[in-house]
């Protein structure tokens, strides 16, 4: 039987965020649900699986808070469950910018839906930027768009300050995997004083489910944070194996370096792995074998 799983989230304004920790974790546990929920008090964000009655149990709890009734979430199926347990956090942010003054309830770009979005990015006016991390654009990402090349999404106010101008880039559309990131990144952009600051409505995963094949701009596939690791068009598995030592995408290719150690390293942190870190997993890797 396939199992369900719910990408979400909404910025909202949840000062009790702290006390919904527990009972959120206990209901979700209750149901058999696994996955990673992170509750701030700018909103929740979060990634779950389970059963189709599981998930919309979750839901409906979730949605019973009247701040969040009209909470929105993608779906998608696997045969088999991609976390290994359920987590409740609580964060300073649902999504990391660094900087407390953004506030996506006070402002954010203009959404532009899927349908819409072949349209907007092939305006020869419009910049199109890429809000996710490198090792995510390196396996897929829009025809034509700028990769900032950052290691984390803190980066990325750095980036827009060295490399764009609000005189000169009068148009700009970004995305990302759901959509989140793009919610801080628009309402940054309007900030610093872009005028005209688009961003696709729930991200690249809704793009691949709702645009066919013939008619897509998306070249590659879109890295996930669960063990499918990629997914293409259709969001069907995609070709790609997750490192256990850093977490980044393996291709095929990556396989024949010399740097790739099934179960322990890849090329992106085969230089990084501290001797405590490989003993760990070639011990656990030799466990798993015998």
């Amino acid at each position: 039987m396939s199992l369900v799983i719910a990408a979400l989230y909404k910025f909202v304004e949840l000062p009790d965020y702290a006390e919904k920790q527990h009972p959120l974790q206990d209901y979700c546990e209750e149901q058999g649900i696994k996955g990673t929920i992170l509750l701030a008090s700018e909103g929740i964000n979060g990634t779950i699986s389970g059963s189709r009655a599981g998930i919309d149990s979750v839901l409906k709890f979730l949605r019973s808070d009247s701040r969040l009734t009209d909470l929105e979430w993608k779906e998608s199926y696997t045969e088999s469950q991609p976390f290994g347990r359920m987590k409740v956090k609580l964060k300073k942010e649902i999504v990391t910018l660094g900087i407390p003054s953004i506030n996506p309830n006070q402002q954010v770009g203009t959404y532009v839906t899927p349908k819409e979005w072949n349209k907007i990015i092939s305006d020869p006016e419009v910049i199109v930027v890429d809000t996710r991390n490198n090792y995510e654009v390196g396996i897929g990402s829009f025809k034509g768009a700028q990769n900032p090349e950052t290691e984390s999404f803190r980066e990325f106010p750095e980036y827009v300050r060295q490399n764009l101008d609000p005189k000169k880039h009068k148009k700009v559309a970004l995305f990302c995997t759901g959509g989140i990131r793009c919610e801080k990144a628009t309402s940054l952009m309007l900030s610093e004083g872009f005028s005209e600051v688009y961003h696709l409505k729930g991200g690249i995963l809704k793009y691949l489910e709702e645009v066919p094949t013939q008619e897509s701009l998306w070249e590659g596939e879109c890295f996930v944070f669960d063990e499918r690791v990629a997914v293409s068009h259709g969001l069907k598995s995609g070709n790609y194996e997750m490192c256990v030592g850093c977490g980044y995408p393996i291709s095929e290719a990556d396989k024949f370096s010399p740097k790739y150690e099934a179960g322990i390293s890849c090329p992106n942190c085969f230089d990084s792995l501290t001797l405590d870190k490989r003993k760990r997993l070639e011990d656990k890797k030799n466990n798993q074998e015998n």
